[in-house]
């Protein structure tokens, strides 16, 4: 993944699906992927992924 993206993993909008064709999802943008779907948006946009916010803490971690 581009030093500029976010990581998909660390998006409280990011989601495995049951999709075994596209299995990375972001709700934030309402779609499903075959890789990161931040890699997909810096792709068609041309810039970092807007809609990345960071999941909570976990506790006791």
């Amino acid at each position: 993944m581009p030093e500029s993206s976010p990581n998909c993993r660390d998006c409280v909008h990011y989601y495995i699906t049951h999709d075994v064709s596209f299995p990375y999802g972001c709700r934030a943008m309402d779609f499903k992927s075959r890789r990161q779907p931040a890699l997909d948006v810096q792709e068609a946009s041309g810039a970092p992924c807007l809609a990345f916010q960071p999941k909570p803490p976990r506790p006791g971690a």
